[in-house]
């Protein structure tokens, strides 16, 4: 069998933020009563975090799980932990309606740091990010240009971006080109 390797092998772009492919992510969409103990316990179990609020993402001690809809979270572990957390999810809701599954070879990642980095993304996704409107632990869905995908920031300030593989060189030059070092525009410098 052959090795599992990410979308664009780790490409980079250093600009007015630095745009990185960062790798191979273990991702399973869950899907089933947010608001159900159930629920509540097996993403708990799985990433050591409770249930995030709405277009929130909540960092746990084994993972992390973010908001997608009033039905559906994005739980991101370990690459390599991602069949054995599905199984457990599998045995921890049995009987309730529920749907996990494992999607992390069907996504690309990214990260967008440095002192523009808020600039780079406000370039590409219709979100309001000026600060105090868009803070870290916060999580949304959006189109970047043309393609679909999901973000964050982290309490380092970086951005995290979640969108298909297929469209991955894609993500990758729209956010190196919004990065560029003749597109300042400086909205928030």
């Amino acid at each position: 069998m052959s090795d599992a390797v990410s979308a664009l092998n780790g490409a980079e772009f250093n600009g007015l933020a630095k745009v990185v492919e960062t790798g191979l992510g273990g991702m399973i969409t869950l899907r089933g009563d947010l608001a159900s103990d159930r629920i509540k316990a097996a993403v708990k179990a799985a990433t050591g975090t409770e249930v995030p609020a709405t277009r929130r993402i909540a960092i746990g001690a084994a993972g992390a799980a973010a908001w997608m809809s009033p039905d559906e979270l994005l739980l991101m572990v370990e690459y390599d932990r991602v069949g054995a957390v599905v199984a457990k999810l599998g045995e921890d809701l049995a009987g309730a309606h529920h749907m996990a599954v494992n999607v992390s070879d069907a996504r690309a990642c990214f990260a967008v740091s440095g002192p523009a980095a808020r600039e780079v993304i406000a370039k590409v996704a219709p979100v309001d990010l000026a600060p105090g409107q868009f803070e870290a632990g916060d999580f949304r869905r959006t189109r970047f240009a043309q393609v679909a995908g999901a973000f964050w920031l982290d309490e380092a300030g970086v951005f995290h971006i979640v969108c298909f593989r297929s469209v991955a060189a894609y993500m990758f030059n729209l956010l190196s080109t919004a990065a560029h070092p003749h597109a300042k525009v400086g909205v928030y410098a």
